[in-house]
């Protein structure tokens, strides 16, 4: 009922700058807090920046001042803008939303992935 499309990933040098999208779509009603995750070889997923339906935003220690969250409720779309970007932050990139959805049964809410973006930052 709800996919979640990541785009933007790719290979950048150190110091360089990204911009990650992630579009949602199907039956939305709404879509509650977004965010953004990445996963590095042999390491657990983690939280990079989370933003809630009001724009409130967190980020990990590890990414303050460098990323930047943001939201375009009207696109149903989440971005993370990525500055002066280091090796430590080579990994796989993910988004999750929280979605209510419409389907034959009334409203429904699930959380929700995308497929992941490779982002490699070369020294």
């Amino acid at each position: 009922q709800v996919q979640l499309v990541e785009s933007g990933g790719g290979l950048v040098q150190a110091g360089g700058s990204l911009r990650l999208s992630c579009a949602a779509s199907g039956n939305i009603f709404s879509i509650n807090a977004m965010g953004w995750y990445r996963q590095a070889p042999g390491k657990q997923r983690e939280l990079v920046a989370h933003i809630t339906s009001g724009g409130s935003t967190n980020y990990a220690d590890s990414v303050k001042g460098r990323f930047t969250i943001s939201r375009d409720n009207a696109k149903n779309t989440v971005y993370l803008q990525m500055n002066s970007l280091k090796p430590e932050d080579t990994a796989v990139y993910y988004c999750n939303a929280g979605v209510t959805y419409y389907s034959a049964y009334g409203y429904r809410t699930g959380d929700y992935w995308g497929q992941g973006t490779q982002v490699t930052v070369s020294s």
